[in-house]
């Protein structure tokens, strides 16, 4: 199902190929406190890990986002996809089935996973950290009725950074008045209805 290809822009895009590099042993630096174990700091002193995200569109085209904000910053909040860091043996579609589950309580199967259709990376600060990651988007369609909100699947940093989860219409999310990440959602949304063309699109590095 999934064609790898790249679009022209991000062929041009110096920092979608090379601004983050892969995760590899001499990233070093195991568990990072009051972040998960896969954080680890890079030689440029950063925090880095890979993850895994996706895009959850019901039968209305509504797509389900998490409202969160940082501890440091708590009058700050946006709206992000679904998703979360890729523990270590896993892929990423392994991942997103499984931050999926944590997060929303709703179960999917690889076959229920497109894509990736987006990868992006992004630097920014969170829990008073400088971090970078690389991201893999997935999409996957499920009934509205499939998530019923629950938090038993959180970790202890989710329990405090965590606001609410909801159902977005493109055209309400185009309104909202504060961050939704990754930046454009709803446009790269709309680029995916009614269906996925096949073309993995690379969006470069972000700086949030």
């Amino acid at each position: 199902m999934t064609q790898d290809h790249t679009t022209a822009e991000a062929a041009d895009d110096e920092s979608a190929a090379s601004a983050v590099p892969g995760r590899t042993s001499a990233d070093g630096g195991g568990p990072v406190h009051g972040l998960g174990p896969e954080w680890r700091r890079g030689a440029d002193g950063l925090l880095f890990r890979e993850a895994a995200r996706v895009i959850l569109l019901d039968e209305l085209d509504r797509v389900l986002l998490i409202r969160g904000h940082d501890v440091d910053q708590p009058e700050r909040s946006w709206w992000f996809t679904v998703g979360g860091g890729i523990d270590d043996g896993e892929d990423s579609a392994a991942a997103a089935i499984r931050e999926v589950r944590e997060e929303t309580g709703i179960s999917l199967g690889v076959d229920d996973l497109v894509g990736p259709v987006f990868t992006r990376s992004a630097i920014f600060d969170f829990y008073a950290e400088h971090c970078r990651q690389d991201e893999v988007l997935y999409l996957a369609r499920v009934p509205a009725a499939a998530f019923v909100p629950d938090s038993a699947g959180w970790t202890d940093l989710e329990l405090d950074v965590i606001d609410e989860l909801r159902w977005w219409s493109l055209d309400d999310l185009a309104q909202v008045d504060i961050e939704v990440f990754p930046d454009r959602l709803v446009s790269l949304v709309r680029g995916l209805l009614p269906v996925w063309d096949g073309v993995i699109q690379h969006l470069g590095l972000a700086r949030e």
